[in-house]
Formats: structure tokens, sequence, C-alpha cells
């Protein structure tokens, strides 16, 4: 499988946050919560990925109950592309 690099894929969070009228913040440390980075955001964010590497990604709700910051949400992303 290919990938995509952690700077795209904040730059497609971003996106995800900018269409819903928020911003996403310059440190990775950010809460999800704080921002109102929400499930559905990240399920947008897993699509647009998957758009871009022409495959699934596969992952576990177990997994996403670990995500807590941004931060977070780019090593999940990087993981799941090594897996």
């Amino acid at each position: 499988m290919s990938s995509v690099a952690r700077d795209r894929v904040r730059e497609l969070m971003g996106e995800v946050m900018t269409a819903q009228g928020r911003s996403l913040p310059a440190d990775d440390g950010a809460e999800l919560r704080t921002i109102g980075f929400r499930s559905l955001d990240f399920s947008e964010l897993a699509l647009r990925v998957e758009d871009e590497l022409g495959d699934e990604l596969n992952f576990d709700a177990p997994g996403l109950r670990r995500i807590a910051t941004v931060g977070d949400v780019l090593d999940f992303i990087e993981q799941l592309q090594t897996a």
C-alpha cells in the first residue's frame, strides 16, 4: 500500500475542520474534545485518506477509543498505513 505523508493527513484534517466552520490548531497536543473533532469528523478524514491512498484503511473501534489528541489521530493514521 502507498502512504499519505503525516503533513498531508494534517492538511486533510484541517480541511475536515474547516468544512465544519472550525480550525485545526498547530499544536498536536490539542485535545479533540476541546477543538470539537468528533467521530464523524474522524470518519470523514479516514475517507479522504482512503481516497488519496486508493485503498481502504482497516481499523477497529477499540483503537479509536485511545485517540484523544490531534497527534493521536496523526499517529493512528500513520500506523494504519504501515500495518
